[in-house]
């Protein structure tokens, strides 16, 4: 009897917490908890991100608990269940791996934590929601940059993480608008490459390796993201070529504004972060609290349409680098040094 009444007493207790998981108690929040997992805050990108989106949710009455993953999709994941443990009620993620959260979107969702995907579509998962920039216009943008530093000669796509949807996302957008040079003749992709984890370091030897296989003849770098555009620079400086080659970016970092400034860099893209990231935050006490989002499209993530909202991002050239300090993304005193 003892041991029937305490199986009463345990299946009691679970249909208790089962409820207490359900989205209708998270739905009622005036004060939300959201969990925000970065890929990786040791790029200043996501710094920037981190920062903007925990000014925006602290403003509309929500705690935000960050977590970096450093670039380990292990330790996302870990983290993400953590903050789930913690009984957050949105979480915002920025995958590391884009094809490995499908079981953590899942667990999320048995305890009634709604998942908004940031920046990156998170692949393969029932994702509620997802916000980011026009990511196939970024990569259009690029090579379209390039091209009009470089419009006849051998280029070198340097990608991105081959984890991340992005990447793939940027090279479709490049490839269309290299296509009519490359039918034309006056383009030719002497080879391409993705960067395992963003990693400046392997975009050097990578294009280091590049140089020495065509003897230096590269007109173009169509590269992905500033962070490898940096890597590419310095092999290209090496070889007394900065300058002389176009090279893409993406971020607008402060390092690569100053480039574009100087002329080793032909042009990144700016992607307002105040205005994603508030935007991102607001979606998400929205969903805590089950009021409605208004979403601008739909992008399938191989599960399902996912809610969508896409922003537009901005090509900065020496000639409109200003939009930057005009935006208070940078000071003057930042770009220039007076």
């Amino acid at each position: 009897m003892k041991k029937g009444f305490a199986r009463s007493l345990c299946a009691l207790a679970a249909v208790v917490v089962s409820a207490a998981l359900t989205p209708q108690a998270h739905a009622s929040k005036d004060k939300p908890v959201i969990g925000f997992s970065i890929d990786d805050l040791r790029l200043e990108r996501w710094s920037r991100d981190r920062d903007y989106f925990v000014a925006a949710a602290e403003k509309l009455g929500a705690k935000v608990y960050v977590q970096s993953a450093d670039a380990s999709e292990e330790r996302q994941v870990a983290q993400l269940e953590n903050l789930i443990a913690r009984g957050v009620d949105v979480l915002v993620i920025v995958p590391m791996n884009s094809k490995v959260l499908g079981n953590v979107v899942a667990e999320a969702h048995r305890n009634g934590i709604k998942v908004l995907s940031y920046d990156r579509l998170i692949l393969g998962a029932d994702v509620d929601a997802y916000i980011s920039f026009d990511n196939e216009k970024v990569g259009e943008m690029q090579a379209q940059g390039v091209l009009d530093k470089a419009p006849k000669g051998n280029y070198f796509l340097l990608g991105g993480a081959p984890t991340d949807n992005n990447a793939h996302m940027y090279r479709d957008g490049q490839m269309k608008a290299l296509k009519p040079a490359i039918d034309r003749g006056d383009v030719k992709i002497v080879g391409q490459q993705w960067t395992p984890e963003w990693d400046p370091s392997r975009a050097l030897r990578i294009v280091e390796d590049t140089l020495t296989a065509n003897k230096n003849d590269i007109q173009g770098i169509v590269a992905s993201n500033d962070a490898i555009a940096g890597g590419a620079i310095q092999a290209l400086n090496a070889q007394k070529l900065a300058g002389k080659v176009a090279v893409s970016g993406q971020d607008a970092d402060l390092a690569a504004v100053k480039r574009v400034i100087e002329g080793t860099q032909s042009m990144t893209v700016y992607k307002p972060i105040r205005q994603i990231a508030s935007q991102a935050a607001a979606m998400s006490v929205d969903m805590a609290k089950g009021t409605p989002v208004s979403f601008t499209s739909k992008l399938n993530n191989g599960k399902k349409d996912v809610d969508t909202v896409l922003l537009k991002p901005i090509g900065l050239t020496r000639q409109n680098v200003d939009t930057v300090v005009q935006d208070g993304f940078y000071t003057h005193a930042q770009l220039y040094g007076k």
